[in-house]
């Protein structure tokens, strides 16, 4: 297929086991707590070295020749969508664990566009994707400050089909010196990251004639080696101009797309899958490199630089209003894949051209073990954090055993207050945004839901009233590049200070 491309304009994108301070005068309340203890210290371990085998800052050199802007020396960069490492943990220590009476201090705060995602951060700028008026809109801050340095547009006609904002949904990718953006109608462009100059583009959904899905494209690219690796999903011309119809879309051998991440040439096309909002995600397993790309049928396993498929595991409800949209979680060579509709939750286990079912909630009949909706759960220590549940009356935080799907504890929390929310771990915690605002601090703890600290982020009007300073929704999982932690709500993007330096 030949693509149409704009020319270049420019030679230049929840840990320890919280025990009660109180004595316990019970012979047996007092074994059970050392036996708690001592698998709180177990875990405790186990986390750390989760850590510092899977984020290890000097495993993640930053490249290119373009000067930092960082004046705060010490942390790591949170260079595309759940980080460094693709799965939201920090490598970063010295939090601050008490944010009662301002001491988690606000460095700066803005307003921002439409759109659902969170930014990008590298080389002390921090590059934010929305949508204003008919205008997509990347623009580059300074991280620590807030100031902006340059602005790119392109213009921009997508609707959604029902009813929710028109923005974009996926976070910027900064790879050395370019960052890519990808918008909720299918554009993609890769820009010089130090000053905006556009470098390629491609039209991804004329190219491939994508019918748009319920919610537009939400899948972030990927980079692998010299590739830029895209969820695309096109389909035979003819096909029905929307989704939600219910007519039968097929796909056209583009669900899969590798760029080649320099140029925006086709490296290579694979399977017909369509497209889900789920990130493709990568790992090495067996001296091997992996794909794993949850399409919306399901999860695909596929070696990266060539394309070549390895196995198709079918997950999805069977309705057709559902989407895949948590990105799958890789521990050793077992993935994790769980959505909030039906079905649930499973772990494979995989091996080149096949995988195996380790376990899965379709054939249980107990209570699902996940229903991750558009959060991606954290695994530390054989265990398994996050939110489960489709919407805030059924949502809970939830513990699960990696093994088994086994639940380990649920946050009990009141109907009434229950809400999703999204993860970050960074130094044997988890921050922890829900989605009308509030942050909490959570101890990262098998046996038990821990609220170590938490606050309500509030302003005070013009007329002198309180009011929330993040609004609903609150959907981006919240972010850390060198001390500063950053939270968006629908209109609002604030950074905080969470490790003084």
């Amino acid at each position: 297929m030949k693509l149409t491309r704009i020319p270049v304009f420019s030679s230049l994108l929840i840990a320890v086991c919280g025990c009660s301070a109180s004595e316990q005068s019970s012979e047996s309340v007092a074994v059970e707590k050392v036996e708690e203890i001592v698998v709180a210290e177990v875990a405790e371990k186990k986390v750390k070295e989760d850590v510092t085998d899977v984020v290890n800052p000097e495993k993640i050199p930053e490249k290119g020749s373009w000067k930092s802007l960082w004046t705060r020396q010490a942390g790591s960069n949170w260079p595309g969508f759940l980080g460094p490492t693709g799965d939201s943990k920090s490598p970063e220590t010295g939090i601050i664990t008490d944010w009662s009476d301002g001491k988690l201090k606000i460095v700066w705060q803005r307003s921002l566009g439409v759109s659902y995602g969170i930014g990008s951060v590298s080389h002390g700028r921090f590059y934010q994707f929305d949508r204003f008026e008919d205008q997509a809109r990347l623009y580059c801050l300074h991280a620590e400050t807030g100031e902006q340095l340059w602005q790119f547009e392109y213009e921009t006609n997508y609707r959604d089909l029902l009813g929710y904002n028109n923005g974009p949904r996926c976070s910027p990718v900064i790879d050395g010196d370019r960052v890519y953006i990808l918008g909720s109608e299918g554009k993609l462009h890769c820009l010089a990251a130090e000053d905006g100059a556009l470098l390629w583009a491609v039209d991804t959904s004329r190219e491939y004639d994508v019918v748009q899905n319920f919610f537009g494209v939400g899948s972030t690219p990927r980079v692998e080696g010299d590739l830029l690796i895209c969820m695309v999903g096109g389909s035979p011309p003819g096909s029905p101009e929307l989704y939600s119809s219910g007519g039968q879309v097929d796909g056209n051998g583009s669900g899969i797309v590798a760029f080649d991440k320099y140029s925006g040439e086709v490296r290579y096309e694979m399977t017909d899958q369509l497209a889900s909002y789920a990130v493709i995600q990568f790992a090495t397993i067996a001296n091997r490199r992996w794909g794993f790309a949850f399409c919306r049928e399901g999860l695909i396993g596929f070696e990266p630089l060539q394309g070549k498929q390895d196995f198709f595991y079918p997950w999805r409800a069977p309705m057709l209003e559902s989407v895949n949209a948590s990105t799958p979680v890789i521990v050793g060579d077992e993935v994790f894949i769980s959505e909030t509709y039906q079905i649930g939750s499973s772990v494979v286990k995989v091996e080149p051209g096949r995988y195996e079912v380790v376990w899965d909630d379709r054939s249980r009949r107990r209570d699902k073990a996940m229903r991750a909706h558009w959060n991606t759960p954290i695994h530390m220590g054989g265990f398994l954090y996050g939110c489960s549940g489709r919407n805030e009356p059924d949502a809970e935080m939830k513990c699960i055993e990696w093994k088994t799907g086994k639940t380990m504890w649920r946050d009990q929390l009141p109907a009434r207050i229950r809400e999703r929310s999204s993860l970050m771990y960074v130094d044997g915690h988890f921050v922890c945004l829900g989605e009308f605002g509030t942050l909490k601090l959570l101890r990262v703890n098998p046996n038990k839901y821990e609220v170590v600290t938490e606050v309500d982020l509030r302003e005070e009007s013009t007329s002198g009233e309180s009011r929330p300073l993040l609004r609903r929704p609150c959907w981006a999982a919240p972010m850390l590049a060198h001390g500063l932690l950053y939270v968006r709500g629908a209109d609002r993007l604030v950074c905080l200070e969470l490790i003084p330096q």
